[in-house]
């Protein structure tokens, strides 16, 4: 943690004064919804005084918002609007977009596409299935190597990412990832089961650009215990919908 000093030092640049934003933002984005400016000091490793001066700027733009009874911080509305924004102009999304109603119909299950925010899964677009039940969860952030979509991004991004990845990973966990990175970013799909009386199993398979680059993935939920056979349709169906969608972005 940074110290309060080199906190308030790097806040009287711009680039500084950006930095610190950035990391109020990234605080408010963790633990509760509204969070008390002295916690926000605490964790951020800067003086009281220049988190309120940015948090009130934040304010006013709407990148985060105050509760006027408890007078407590939480991100605010303009975060939504610019996500929105983002993603209105992310190509694949256009190219998937065709793809999604049919492909949900053809695996009889909900259907996601995920990318990667630095160590983390974040899902992008969504088109439930018969599967998906009374409770939604669309703004799903997951961490990264814990997921069939994370393992095939993950190891195919730079080592500085993947050395971030592997750090937020449960010990337990970590070694397993670092012996399975090249297999994992060699792999046209992976499966990560679910349980019977958990979330169900996803198979995901990597959308990969035609200069190599992985843009996201396409993944299925599969119900716990699904046959080997039945795995291997979903990720087939799921394969040539996203080669189709990639084509696309090479005629564009």
């Amino acid at each position: 943690m940074p110290s309060t000093e080199v906190g308030d030092r790097d806040s009287r640049g711009s680039l500084g004064t950006v930095r610190n934003a950035v990391t109020l933002l990234e605080l408010l984005g963790e633990g509760p919804a509204y969070q008390q400016l002295t916690d926000l000091a605490e964790r951020s490793g800067m003086s009281v005084p220049t988190v309120h001066r940015l948090l009130r700027s934040l304010v006013l733009a709407d990148l985060v918002e105050q509760d006027p009874r408890s007078s407590r911080y939480s991100l605010g509305p303009e975060l939504v609007r610019l996500s929105h924004r983002y993603l209105a102009r992310l190509p694949i999304l256009s190219a998937l977009a065709p793809y999604l109603a049919q492909l949900r119909d053809l695996v009889r299950s909900t259907v996601v596409v995920q990318t990667l925010v630095r160590s983390a899964v974040v899902t992008i677009d969504r088109v439930d299935g018969p599967d998906a039940g009374l409770y939604r969860e669309p703004h799903t952030v997951r961490n990264a190597l814990s997921t069939a979509s994370g393992r095939l991004l993950g190891s195919r991004a730079g080592d500085d990412e993947w050395k971030a990845m592997l750090e937020l990973c449960p010990e337990g966990e970590r070694s397993e990832a670092e012996a399975s990175r090249n297999a994992w970013s060699s792999a046209p799909w992976l499966l990560v089961e679910g349980h019977p009386l958990g979330p169900p199993g996803h198979v995901a398979v990597p959308l990969v650009d035609g200069q190599g680059t992985a843009l996201a993935t396409l993944v299925a939920t599969v119900a716990p215990g699904a046959s080997a056979p039945e795995v291997e349709a979903v990720a087939g169906h799921l394969t040539r919908a996203g080669a189709a969608a990639v084509r696309t972005l090479g005629h564009a």
